[in-house]
């Protein structure tokens, strides 16, 4: 039992366990003479993180709170992956002779005699939680290390051939099969697809190639690609794409499918030629249709109610508005999965068709053949729609079409580049739209942002200053909001996910006759809050105090010097 006195005094001292289950166990212990640590771990009395805290705590070894950013990426790479991933470990650092290596068991003697013996230098445990290093030997081994292993083997073939880089690129380029560089690319996607980044961004710099992905709204960093790459892997990816690898002077976009962990995603390729080279952007698509339902889009039961109320319109015009990237589309596609039915013809024109939806007609602007979104709208209106959704109205020759489907008997789904719900019918009109034409034709008007997701994993309470509140609420009672502190899970930025808010302005009598009488957008607004309307800064308030996001992301997304 000493041996397991400072396992019972950590637990006593930290309240990890009540007294009567740490009693239990000690019985059990004392019994079976099992060890403490086994049978709380048995028990699920614990979790991974409590755990590696007790060992560390017991056996004087440091915790760490790992992130991949810790890692230095050489060093990482002085034990191999299949050593790293069978025993859960990762070097960190080295410090002189020693190296410092991050382990889910650092009592584990035989792993840090092996590690000794490969790379020479003297082993320094350090203990985390098997989650963080499982996630730090995926950042750097998953994806860095292929991109290393990579670049050595085209860099050998190189060195083997007499050809310029340009022939020898056209030449590999041609072989889609080849495979460090297939294995390079590959490990780009995959690790965007596990990071859950929406976009990939490859950029080539002075140097290198940098390699981002956006995630949860804001660019990270991923890995770094050398230069002597970057031709190889634009090829590649066009080929994928089934675009024109012979081009270099001009912007093109494609497309491709990948499978990653059994699931299935579209993705939207886009290069555009720049100083140092050609830049490509590739969107991440995931086509699980259960992700587009409304109730899982819009989650606001009160939001939900309206846009559903605003549905039951067999006619008129419904737009979204907002700024590029605040999920407009999502929200759309998710209205046409509730509207698709046998019964309905619905036919979208798009620039680009982001999701493949079954049941439904899908056109692809294509301005270079002469099909805009007014052209394809002509020959839209020919075929008996009941639902036209356009992706954009950006000409009145466009907003002409709609509202004119809108009065004879469609109902049209489209967007605007405006910052709020009002802004869209002054949009209209100064389109080019008669006023009395547009508060006829529209049904409502919908402003739409993403806010961040307060990380669950490193989720704490904290008491804002009286003035940080006030700024926002404007009340003189503290009270306790959440913020993340920052872990693995969410790349210490403390967000983990998106979801949406809305400001749905329905088109009364009242604001009818503002309209008519060219009442300017605040009048309008207001007038909506009389009716009900709740703005999307009211919204994101109401967001902070339930826990979901923080001060300084509504700050970040919504204007609140709007009110």
């Amino acid at each position: 039992m000493d041996g397991q006195d400072p396992i019972i005094s950590f637990l006593t001292e930290e309240k990890i366990l009540d007294e009567k289950t740490l009693r239990a166990a000690v019985e059990q212990h004392q019994q079976t003479g099992q060890s403490l640590i086994s049978i709380l771990k048995k028990e699920n009395l614990l979790d991974d993180d409590q755990l590696t805290r007790i060992i560390a705590a017991t056996s004087r070894i440091e915790f760490v709170n790992l992130s991949p950013e810790m890692v230095d990426p050489m060093v990482a790479h002085l034990v191999s992956y299949e050593i790293a991933n069978c025993h859960n470990v990762i070097p960190v650092k080295k410090e002189d002779n020693n190296l410092l290596v991050a382990m889910s068991s650092p009592l584990n003697l035989s792993v840090r005699d092996q590690i000794e013996m490969r790379t020479g230098y003297k082993v320094i445990p350090l203990a985390a939680t098997p989650g963080a290093i499982r996630q730090a030997i995926h950042y750097h081994f998953d994806v860095t290390s292929v991109t290393k292993q990579a670049i050595v083997s085209m860099r050998l073939k190189d060195r083997s051939g007499k050809k310029s880089r340009q022939e020898e690129t056209e030449t590999k380029s041609a072989r889609v099969a080849d495979a460090p560089i297939t294995k390079l690319v590959s490990s780009i996607i995959n690790g965007a697809i596990d990071a859950r980044a929406s976009d990939i961004h490859i950029e080539p710099q002075a140097s290198d190639v940098k390699v981002r992905y956006r995630i949860d709204g804001t660019l990270r960093p991923a890995i770094d690609v050398p230069m002597s790459a970057h031709l190889e892997v634009v090829s590649h990816i066009k080929i994928m794409a089934d675009m024109d690898i012979s081009e270099r002077r001009v912007s093109q976009d494609g497309h491709m499918i990948t499978r990653h962990d059994g699931k299935e995603y579209d993705l939207r390729v886009s290069t555009l030629p720049a100083v140092g080279g050609e830049k490509i952007v590739i969107r991440v698509l995931d086509n699980d249709v259960d992700k587009w339902l409304l109730d899982e889009i819009v989650n606001s039961p009160d939001d939900n109610r309206k846009f559903r109320t605003l549905l039951e319109n067999p006619y008129g015009m419904l737009l979204l508005t907002g700024p590029t990237g605040c999920g407009k589309t999502t929200t759309l596609y998710s209205i046409l999965q509730l509207l698709n039915t046998p019964e309905r013809n619905i036919v979208t024109v798009e620039d680009p068709v982001e999701y493949r939806l079954d049941g439904i007609t899908q056109v692809q602007v294509k301005p270079l053949a002469g099909r805009t979104f007014a052209s394809a709208l002509r020959s839209i209106v020919r075929q008996d729609p009941d639902i036209i959704l356009i992706g954009e109205i950006r000409d009145l020759e466009t907003a002409e079409i709609a509202v004119s489907a809108a009065l004879t008997g469609h109902l049209v789904l489209s967007t605007l580049h405006t910052n709020d719900a009002a802004g869209a019918i002054s949009r209209l009109i100064n389109l080019g739209i008669p006023p009395f034409l547009v508060v006829s034709a529209l049904l409502g008007t919908v402003a739409q942002r993403l806010l961040r997701i307060t990380c669950p994993g490193c989720r704490q309470p904290y008491k804002p200053s009286e003035d940080e509140f006030k700024s926002l609420f404007d009340k003189s009672q503290r009270v306790e909001l959440y913020r993340g502190a920052g872990c693995s899970s969410c790349f210490q930025t403390g967000y983990h996910g998106r979801k949406s808010i809305y400001e749905i302005l329905n088109i009364s009598s009242e604001i009818r006759r503002i309209v008519a009488h060219g009442g300017s957008d605040d009048a309008i607004k207001q007038q909506a809050i009389k009716e009900g309307m709740k703005t999307l800064c009211k919204s994101a308030r109401e967001e902070v105090l339930n826990g979901v996001t923080t001060l300084e992301e509504i700050m970040r997304v919504v204007d609140v010097r709007e009110e």
